[in-house]
């Protein structure tokens, strides 16, 4: 964008404002969808803990709750990390095809969740 751009007509400022609001919804959909993986994850491996030591093992499973967390954990991670960079790129698309737009909030969000879902997959790797 050149710096003797034309002003954008308010039709096209509040174009672009919807089109960024609804990048923001979208992300913010993202992290709720990745912060319940998390829980859930972490959620089932402690439920079952508690279960296995009141009552034996059962090897016989395919998949324990401890494989259980690891992967709905991961996913949520993974999620999370695919809707960041969808995001950041859209918001930069946006300003080199328009000029200035105001930060992402979800941005921020998003680490906060990712930053608690790394700790809730610590917590699962440790406690082998």
């Amino acid at each position: 964008m050149t710096d003797t751009a034309k002003p954008l007509d308010s039709g096209t400022r509040l174009a672009i404002d919807r089109t960024r609001l609804a990048y923001e919804r979208t992300m913010m959909a993202w992290i709720r969808t990745a912060a319940s993986l998390i829980t859930f994850g972490f959620t089932i491996y402690k439920f079952f803990q508690l279960e296995i030591k009141a009552s034996a093992p059962n090897p016989s499973h395919l998949i324990g709750p401890r494989g259980f967390a690891l992967i709905m954990i991961s996913i949520g991670l993974f999620s999370l990390l695919m809707a960041g960079v969808q995001h950041h790129n859209s918001l930069r698309s946006m300003k080199e095809m328009y000029g200035s737009i105001p930060r992402s909030v979800a941005g921020p969000v998003a680490v906060l969740v990712a930053f608690m879902g790394v700790v809730a997959l610590l917590g699962v790797i440790m406690r082998a």
